[in-house]
């Protein structure tokens, strides 16, 4: 038997939500980006079917092994401030504005009582890989395909600015990927 000799993996280090981009899939797509979320929380959703045993009188002669399918992601999004284009997005509802489509002046979520549903999108989750010297060499960017969000509530807390935590469900087509990872120079460009 030959003797492979490992190889030193790539090895990055990875720090911060440097941005979020959020794109509709709509027939005309609306497209928002945010830089100010401090966390982005990603927990794969996994369903598994128990395995089957044959067990004679205490001793284990077979066992067939369970399976475990992945079906998406929960990915929970804490951000600092209130943006309410996402906000519109991930929890459903409708945002006002003044006669000149200019200024918002307010925003509805989804009514009670009616099928909720959620606007489908793609999150694109942006996170800055450092080199020794302290600069960012590039930026990793996650894509979640298929997402859909949950209703949100909105707290408040006297001394204390708003944190918001959105819920997000990530769950892709058949034979599509949970996540695409890829490497960036540098982070989206960003218009008013």
């Amino acid at each position: 038997m030959a003797v492979t000799t490992p190889k030193r993996g790539t090895e990055l280090s990875t720090i911060d939500v440097c941005m979020i981009v959020v794109t509709t899939k709509e027939d005309t797509p609306r497209c928002v980006a945010s830089n100010n979320q401090t966390k982005l929380s990603v927990e794969p959703q996994i369903t598994e079917t128990e395995p089957v045993k044959n067990i004679v009188k205490g001793v284990l002669k077979a066992q067939k092994k369970g399976m475990k399918t992945v079906t998406g992601n929960k990915i929970t999004l804490t951000d600092n401030t209130t943006i309410l284009e996402l906000l519109e997005i991930i929890d459903g509802g409708k945002l006002t504005k003044d006669e000149d489509q200019t200024t918002i002046t307010g925003y509805t979520p989804p009514a009670v009582g009616v099928d909720y549903a959620p606007i489908p999108f793609t999150l694109d989750a942006y996170s800055a890989v450092m080199g020794a010297g302290g600069t960012v060499l590039k930026y990793e960017k996650i894509s979640y395909p298929g997402c859909t969000g949950s209703p949100i509530g909105l707290g408040s807390e006297d001394d204390v600015f708003r944190v918001n935590e959105y819920v997000i469900d990530s769950a892709p087509e058949k034979g599509e990927a949970p996540y695409t990872l890829t490497y960036v120079e540098e982070l989206p460009e960003v218009g008013e």
